[in-house]
């Protein structure tokens, strides 16, 4: 009986050395306060990371990059195609203003012919007056018909020369005409749309002993 008492004080006492071994074990380890028991990443790891986020930052600025270019050759392709758009479209205008042009220099010899037959004329004339009121009726239906396609007369007389749309013929002395002033048109000219078809032929007014400022 005494036998077994004197064992299980034994096995108590190796119990308590054992734990207090252990006790002793763990308060030996260094842990300081707030510290985090974590696992181990060693320095490649990081590295990598870094690497990483490089590529993507250089991939997604190249994207940026790609992306501004297209947008700007977008824009370009745009503002091309407007402005070749417009250039057609003032082409077509200006086809469409100017393409009776040859037809309309064909006929101003008509109109002359016919404005010279009713100068020549004799009005006083009771034979002849009526023929002279179907040409004159004729004239007039004539020019109020070029006229509706865009053909107007430049009959420039009394106003001052303008060497862009009158050709001076002569020049001469006039007391009743100031100088560089249109005292007599011999012939008309007509504009097509704003452009000149042909100049009006004129006789310039000088004064005496001075020429004619046919540039003014």
């Amino acid at each position: 009986m005494s036998d077994k008492r004197d064992e299980q004080a034994q096995q108590e006492t190796d119990a308590e050395v054992t734990v207090d071994n252990v006790q002793e074990e763990v308060q030996d380890v260094p842990v300081q306060e707030g510290e985090v028991v974590s696992e181990d990443k060693g320095p490649s790891d990081d590295s990598d990371a870094q690497q990483r986020i490089y590529e993507l930052e250089n991939a997604l600025s190249e994207a940026e990059a790609k992306i501004k270019e297209q947008q700007e050759g977008v824009l370009r392709a745009r503002a091309d195609m407007e402005n070749a758009r417009r250039r057609a479209e003032a082409e077509v205008e200006k086809a469409r203003k100017f393409a009776l042009e040859r037809f309309a220099g064909e006929l101003l010899p008509v109109v002359d012919n016919l404005e010279r037959a009713i100068e020549a004329g004799d009005s006083a004339n009771e034979a002849v007056k009526p023929l002279l009121e179907g040409v004159e009726m004729t004239q007039k239906s004539f020019i109020s018909t070029i006229e509706k396609f865009g053909v107007q007369p430049i009959d420039p007389q009394g106003e001052v020369f303008n060497p862009e749309l009158h050709q001076a013929m002569s020049m001469q002395e006039s007391a009743d005409h100031e100088p560089n002033t249109v005292m007599m048109v011999m012939q008309k000219g007509y504009e097509l749309n704003g452009r000149l078809l042909r100049p009006a032929m004129v006789m310039v007014a000088r004064a005496p002993d001075s020429g004619v400022d046919t540039k003014a």
